[in-house]
């Protein structure tokens, strides 16, 4: 399931936006249509800790997506996801709000004493809690979609392009002696 290929065919990638997210597969899942291609996998994320889920949730270069229930508990075998309190509106193309985009940061220990780590999740949900479908209601709420990554460091500075290297270098000139025309 870590394989980025898993039923894509050759050469295809995933990188969904926010809204093929949310429309393409949350909204069809949640509301038990069918979506294709079905690569995103159902995974119980609260048992796993972040970097124990390649080879189980659907990666695509350093990203991780899976379905989940949603849960309040966000305890894993080392540590915890914490809300970063930040909860960011998502909009079709057409401007009608679609969803719900929340995130989080994994800290590594017991709650309230945890060491904050670079893991970084996008929760998203749908708007919309209940559908009419046939005769009977749906409930929308009860699925996330997730995506999971970790951070990269910028390492405490600036990295400069090869081009700007030479710029700085040039700065030298002063200090090069010409020939004379």
């Amino acid at each position: 399931m870590g394989d980025s290929s898993f039923n894509l065919p050759p050469g295809f990638r995933f990188y969904p936006t926010d809204e093929e997210l949310l429309v393409h597969f949350l909204h069809r899942k949640a509301t038990l249509l069918p979506y294709h291609p079905d690569v995103i996998p159902d995974l119980d994320l609260y048992p796993y800790d972040p970097w124990d889920l390649d080879g189980k949730a659907m990666s695509e270069g350093k990203k991780w997506y899976f379905y989940s229930r949603r849960t309040s508990n966000r305890v894993t075998e080392s540590g915890y996801w914490e809300s970063m309190g930040v909860e960011d509106a998502i909009y079709s193309s057409g401007g009608k709000k679609i969803g719900v985009k929340k995130y989080s940061t994994f800290y590594i220990g017991e709650p309230s004493e945890g060491v904050k780590t670079n893991w970084i999740m996008h929760e998203y949900k749908v708007s919309s809690s209940r559908k009419k479908n046939s005769n009977s209601m749906i409930d929308r709420s009860k699925w996330v979609v997730c995506r999971v990554y970790e951070e990269e460091e910028d390492g405490g500075g600036t990295e400069l392009s090869c081009l700007d290297e030479v710029f700085l270098s040039l700065d030298d000139l002063d200090e090069i002696s010409f020939p004379n025309s």
